[in-house]
């Protein structure tokens, strides 16, 4: 009876760590992030609160990334500038200046008093279309 009891108890808690592990793997911001680079969307990963952690952008099948800088605005600080790059130029193929200034507007909304700068090759892109 006792055993019967025991290994109840024990599926119990093996079901409800499973159940955890689910909601935690469907709810987990990364996989939303590789779920949308897969399909060609658009997601932004950033945890705004820590200025040292940079941000992740998926748009086009391109992943970037981006380093955040603080920086004194009136009498606060706020990220003053963003630094933008990407290690898949190869899939850089097929997107526009609009595809860039989406992004831009993007990384704005969050960041409004940020500069953006933007590594090789778009910024070289972005200099031949001006």
């Amino acid at each position: 009876m006792l055993t019967v009891i025991l290994f109840r108890i024990l599926l119990l808690i093996a079901v409800g760590i499973l159940v955890f592990s689910v909601i935690k793997y469907i709810l987990d911001p990364r996989r939303k992030l590789e779920m949308a680079h897969s399909r060609g969307g658009f997601h932004f990963l950033d945890d705004q609160e820590n200025v040292r952690r940079n941000f992740l952008l998926t748009y086009r099948y391109v992943m970037f990334e981006g380093e955040k800088y603080l920086g004194t605005i009136d009498d606060s600080f706020e990220v003053t500038s963003v630094s933008v790059w990407t290690d898949e130029k190869d899939k850089l193929k097929g997107l526009s200046k609009t595809d860039f200034l989406f992004i831009e507007k993007e990384i704005s909304i969050r960041y409004p008093h940020a500069k953006i700068e933007w590594h090789s090759p778009v910024k070289e892109l972005l200099k031949k279309m001006n």
